[in-house]
């Protein structure tokens, strides 16, 4: 009898632990998402966003962190396809592409980074795409803040060099994540989007951190829409085709803070594997689930 209550008894804690709602928070870099062309960048295809609304409907997220939208009309596309009541659009120094926020959950704070500058060999370089930080409440008494970014991608540019310039943008994306965790040790923060670099590149460890306010890399790994992982008991990882390498990397995050990290359902954290990706973006979208209550 002792030995049956033993087995079951941490199930019973499981269960009640589980008693709060989840919820979804998804990042996605969905390849110029854009109603007309801009500069070299082409307008999006009807097969590309039918094939974004198949995988909204999939992955039914209720946070989603947006790079790569144009503008706000193709945002209200996206908001309308995916049932969500609230929206952020952040203008950055590229006029072309932007990141954005779309919420199922009230928006009860909202502050767009688009002035942020570094300087780079006596040079001053503007953060591009700026940063998207907002403060959500899915449940009463319970509240997070999250920020997306599009760091500096791994196109060579005459201005400077391309991974100096994406380390200074995670450095300043370091620093806005700092001063939150300084005011508040046990913020819910997660930090998500297209770092456009590998997990031990110096600009993802920037972002990261060390110390105790070091961020966790919640590392999903892919998983079909229906629930079940796609290459058995191998943790696939990847979230881009890099089509200039020919090579499929991890470069889209969902970091979280020790705080949030205790809400967090990691059977439900996952890279979203469906067979026809390919026509939505050239990106993966990652998928973290977490509990709607403080613990």
């Amino acid at each position: 009898m002792l030995a049956w209550f033993a087995v079951l008894l941490p199930l019973f804690h499981a269960l009640v632990s589980t008693g709060a709602e989840t919820f979804r928070v998804a990042t996605w870099n969905l390849e110029n998402y854009l109603e007309r062309p801009a500069g070299s960048r082409p307008a999006k295809s009807t097969a590309s966003k039918a094939a974004i609304r198949e995988t909204l409907r999939a992955m039914k997220p209720d946070v989603l962190a947006l790079q790569e939208v144009g503008n706000t009309n193709a945002l209200m596309e996206l908001r309308a396809a995916g049932d969500f009541a609230y929206s952020e659009l952040v203008r950055g120094y590229d006029t072309n592409i932007h990141v954005a926020v779309l919420s199922r959950f009230p928006i009860i704070f909202a502050r767009h980074h688009t002035n942020d500058s570094y300087l780079l060999f006596t040079r001053k370089h503007r953060v591009s795409r700026g940063f998207a930080e907002v403060v959500i409440q899915p449940a009463p008494g319970y509240v997070f803040t999250l920020i997306t970014a599009h760091l500096k991608s791994r196109r060579p540019v005459p201005e400077g060099d391309e991974a100096a310039m994406r380390e200074q943008e995670a450095s300043i994306l370091r620093a806005k994540v700092d001063a939150i965790l300084r005011a508040n040790a046990e913020a819910n923060v997660v930090v998500l989007g297209d770092f456009n670099d590998v997990q031990d590149s110096k600009s993802t460890r920037a972002i990261i951190g060390k110390g105790p306010f070091a961020l966790i890399d919640t590392r999903p790994a892919e998983q079909a829409s229906h629930g079940e992982p796609v290459t058995g008991h191998r943790n696939v990882t990847w979230t881009y085709f890099y089509q200039q390498e020919d090579t499929y990397q991890r470069v889209d995050y969902a970091l979280i803070s020790s705080g949030m990290a205790r809400e967090w359902n990691k059977r439900e954290t996952y890279v979203l594997a469906e067979p026809n990706w390919g026509v939505a973006s050239d990106h993966r979208p990652v998928v973290a689930s977490f509990w709607a209550e403080n613990r």
